[in-house]
């Protein structure tokens, strides 16, 4: 496949993510729950079918859909993004993207979870960007060993403003893996230790074996 080819795809890829949560929030607004039922079966479809999928080939042959737990309204919420007190940079070496870099621009306190760190990307297109590693992280049935995202909106992944000018919505029943997770050739930002937590946090998707 040419380069030029697996851009435009990529570019679709893109593009269906952000129609995607764009659908979502929407819905979620009067009914998260069926919400998270289109954020999953949106997902499935994309896994399943489209040429920029990040499954392997053995692993699309053998896929019946991605292993997200059952929705929970307990995890879902506005939370007050407190802003930070000292400016921090995040820089994260890839070989393929040069140096990515992250702004702190605060931290969120999960009920339940502890402090997570917000983060902006410095780069062209800017964006929020919130990891989660949790205690069941590289265990058999439960997390991705380097962290799930629970923001990362320069991609689509937005589930919107608070009602506050200062909040933003978390629902941690949309915690996904990142590509990296299902083909080593990507590379992921992974969660650095102020979004690494020492509490179990068992919705969101989930990995079907350890890695």
């Amino acid at each position: 496949m040419s380069a030029s080819i697996g851009a435009l795809q990529l570019a679709d890829w893109r593009r269906r993510v952000f129609g995607l949560y764009a659908a979502v929030r929407q819905l979620s607004v009067h009914d998260p729950r069926a919400g998270h039922d289109l954020w999953r079966s949106g997902r499935d479809e994309l896994f399943a079918g489209h040429p920029s999928s990040p499954l392997l080939p053995d692993d699309r042959a053998a896929f019946t859909g991605l292993p997200v737990g059952s929705y929970d309204p307990d995890w879902r919420f506005e939370l007050e993004v407190h802003r930070a007190d000292e400016p921090h940079k995040l820089a994260i070496d890839t070989s393929t993207d040069g140096t990515i870099v992250f702004s702190l621009v605060g931290s969120v306190h999960i009920p339940y979870v502890g402090s997570l760190d917000v983060w902006r990307l410095t780069s062209y297109g800017g964006g929020l960007f919130v990891p989660v590693k949790d205690a069941l992280a590289g265990k058999p049935g439960g997390s991705y060993g380097g962290g799930r995202y629970l923001l990362d909106t320069v991609k689509g992944s937005d589930l919107g403003s608070g009602a506050d000018d200062d909040s933003i919505v978390i629902d941690v029943n949309f915690a996904y893996n990142p590509s990296c997770a299902y083909d080593p050739s990507w590379e992921c930002p992974l969660a650095p230790p102020g979004n690494t937590v020492s509490a179990e946090v068992g919705v969101g998707e989930l990995m079907s074996r350890s890695r």
